[in-house]
This record gives structure tokens, sequence and C-alpha cells, in this order.
């Protein structure tokens, strides 16, 4: 996994670094601004898109860049001019970051859908290649664009760091070790349906994140995104609708005890998650060994008598590890996690509250709906509404709190992410 440290080296001695840019100035586009600047050889953070160009330019500043070194752009020409000057570009065009000559690669962060969708297709038409920290976009029109990006000959990837990626490298490395991985799951500290804006609202002031964001964790909307992404990279589905999400506040280790290897294995492998696990928050993947000389040295290195065997990672350090898969895709043309096909986990909309016809959606991380995962030929079956495209729905009649609203129960929006889902059914359904 480390060969590409050696390259990025290679990378900045010659004066060749792979140009990034970056669409989000929050939370998490401040701290990979500030890992690019300070901790990554070989790499350099070109621009950064955000609506308010402002947050750009502060996110440049603060991670130690003189303020008449950052050029502000508005077109193909300023970009090109101000980077062969070797400035920084901050920009509201999201266009123009997306298309740029002399951006190698684009991270899309921002975890809105509409606003994402724009950006990638952008990116792949202009044969650039795309990082996705954008989990909401992935697990709903994810089949899509990697068909569209493997049509134009470009690559479409998860980023480490997330947790999704976390789950992928365990599971590539329990693959490689000749095991049979069984389960891929995330560790989370609590999970409240319930919560909303209001609630979170404190925390999120504190972190400098928004609200909505904030919520989307602890409603478990976020990783119920995140395990989507995971099912659709590795085929594997979820045992029952929001899937098992057990409290377990032991030691990660411990959680074999929870699962039965035949149940596994007759669903084909499960992504699934725990509450209150240590240590954490990392991931964990549950893997069966093949024959009895892996029993012998599973056992040998301290992971027990099996059936179930756990793997874990202690940790998913966000925007410290991120820029790592700028590295794998640009130098090493390693896709760090993409769906393999079409959607096999899909995440559906419930009612956070009783709903009311003539009320318009809010949107991920809202005071109406939270999302949950569903297996995807049970949500196409059933006509469930999906989570990332149940913003701006108007219902047409009543849903009642914690029930899933169906399609047949709003009007949907006609925007560019409806259209592109269609599409993405009628090609893999076919």
């Amino acid at each position: 996994m480390f060969s590409f440290d050696v390259e990025m080296e290679k990378r900045e001695k010659a004066g060749s670094p792979v140009q990034l840019s970056i669409f989000g100035a929050g939370f998490m586009g401040q701290g990979i601004a500030h890992q690019l600047v300070h901790g990554m050889p070989g790499i350099r953070l070109a621009m950064i898109c955000n609506r308010t160009v402002e947050k750009a330019v502060s996110a440049y500043v603060d991670a130690g860049i003189l303020r008449d070194q950052i050029a502000e752009v508005n077109s193909a020409s300023d970009a090109k001019a101000a980077m062969d000057d070797g400035k920084y570009c901050v920009t509201s065009n999201a266009e123009l970051a997306a298309t740029a000559d002399g951006i190698d690669i684009i991270m899309e962060g921002t975890g809105q859908v509409g606003y994402g969708t724009d950006v990638v297709l952008n990116a792949i038409a202009a044969r650039k290649d795309v990082l996705l920290m954008n989990a909401e976009l992935d697990a709903t029109i994810g089949p899509i664009l990697k068909r569209k990006a493997d049509a134009s000959g470009v690559l479409i990837s998860g980023v480490d760091g997330d947790q999704p990626a976390v789950q992928m490298n365990l599971y590539r490395y329990v693959k490689v070790l000749g095991l049979e991985p069984l389960l891929c799951g995330n560790i989370k500290g609590m999970e409240d349906h319930k919560r909303t804006p209001a609630t979170q609202a404190g925390f999120a002031a504190k972190w400098g994140m928004s609200a909505e964001m904030v919520t989307s964790f602890a409603d478990g909307t976020k990783i119920s995104f995140e395990q989507a992404i995971v099912a659709n990279a590795t085929g594997m589905r979820v045992a029952k609708r929001g899937m098992f999400g057990f409290e377990h506040r032991e030691h990660i280790d411990t959680v074999v005890s929870k699962y039965d290897i035949d149940m596994l294995r007759e669903k084909g492998g499960i992504v699934d998650y725990v509450v209150g696990a240590t240590p954490g928050p990392g991931c964990y993947v549950l893997a069966a060994a093949k024959n009895d000389s892996q029993k012998v040295w599973l056992d040998y290195g301290k992971l027990g008598k099996g059936p179930l065997y756990c793997f874990y990672t202690p940790q998913h350090l966000m925007a410290l590890e991120a820029p790592l898969s700028i590295a794998r895709v640009a130098l090493q043309r390693d896709v760090v996690i993409a769906p393999l096909a079409g959607p096999v986990v899909d995440v559906v909309a419930i009612a956070k509250r009783d709903l009311k016809a003539g009320e318009t959606l809010d949107g991920l991380g809202g005071f109406m709906t939270y999302g949950t995962c569903e297996n995807a030929e049970v949500a196409r079956s059933e006509g469930l509404l999906l989570m990332g495209l149940a913003e701006g729905s108007v219902l047409k009649r009543e849903v009642s709190e914690d029930c899933p609203i169906r399609i047949e129960d709003v009007d949907l929006p006609d925007n560019l992410s409806v259209q592109l889902r269609q599409q993405q059914d009628a090609f893999f359904n076919a």
C-alpha cells in the first residue's frame, strides 16, 4: 500500500506535483488544505472551490499561505495565468474548478447530491480523475457515475480516511491473505434517529461544522450511506432493513459473538455497524479461515479459535489520510473504493416525525427524514424513496413517523440527480 510514498518524493523533487482541485472549504476542506500544505510531498492543492470565495481564501490562509499568493479566478485563462505564476487559486465557479487545464484530479467533498452531480459530470467530461468524499452522492448514483468515468478513461474513487475506504482496505487485506471476508462493519459512538439541527447546533458550532452535517452523523443517515457504499463495492447485502446495529460496549474483538457464520455465508456477506465498541471510531471486518493451517496461525496471532476472526482499524483520520488517495489514484491508478456494478444496497428515506400532505421535504440531516439501508431489490420492489433524492420532494399524502416514504407518496423534483438515478436503474436493471 505504501509504495507510493517513494513516487510522491520523486514528484516533489522533480517539481511536478500532482495538481488537485478541491470542492468545499468547510471543516473537512480546511483540514485537507492544511495537510497538503504541510504534510504531503508531491501533491499541490492548486485550487479550492467554494460558493463563498472568502471561505476558500481562509482555508489557504489558515494553512499558512500568504494572501498575496492566492488569486481569485473566474475563467480558464485566469486560472492558467495564476497557476503558471505559482499562485493558489480560489473560485466559486464549480465548472471552472472541475475542468481547468493543469488540474490532474478533483476531490468533491460537499456532501450535496445535486451540486456534486454537476461537479463530477464536468470533471469526467474534462477527463479528470475524481475522488469522492461525498458518501451521499456515491451511494445514490455512484454506479452510473463510475460507468461514465470508465467510458471516459478516467478513475473515480472514494477516499482513504473515510470509513468506507478503511473497511475496503481491511477487506482487501483479508482477501489477499486468502481468508473469507463475511462482514464489513463500522463503529459508532451513538445513534438517535430523532436528532435534528436544533439538537446538534452546539456540537456543530464547537467544531465549525454545519448543524445539518452533524445531524446526519447522529441520526444514522451518514452511516447508512457509508455502508451502502461498502455493499456496492463488495457485493455484500444487509441482513435486515437498517442493519443490526448492535449495541456492543466491549472491545471490538468480542463482536464475533454477535454473528452466526452460517447466516453470514447464506447471505453472501453483510455490511453492518455496532454502537459503543472500543477502540472507536474505527472499522472492522469479520472473516473465516479456509483451512486448518490458517486457523493455527490466526490462533497463534491471538485472533482466537474462530470460526469468525475480527480484523479492525482503531481510527479513521479523514483529512490526514484523504491525501493518500490522491497518490494512490494519480500515481498508482489504484481505486480505493468504487461500485462493482449496479446498486446492491440503497439508502431509503424514513419519516423523522409525522409528515403532512403538501410539505416539502428538507435535506440531509434535517428535521423531517433520516436515511436507512435496504437491499436494492427490496427498495425497488416496494417503490421506496431514496434519501439522496428526497430533498425538494413535495408530499402528496401523510406519512407517519418512522414509516418509509414511497415514491408514490411524493412529487419528485425534476433535476439532474433524479434523471441520472433513473438512467442508472434502467441500465443496471436491464
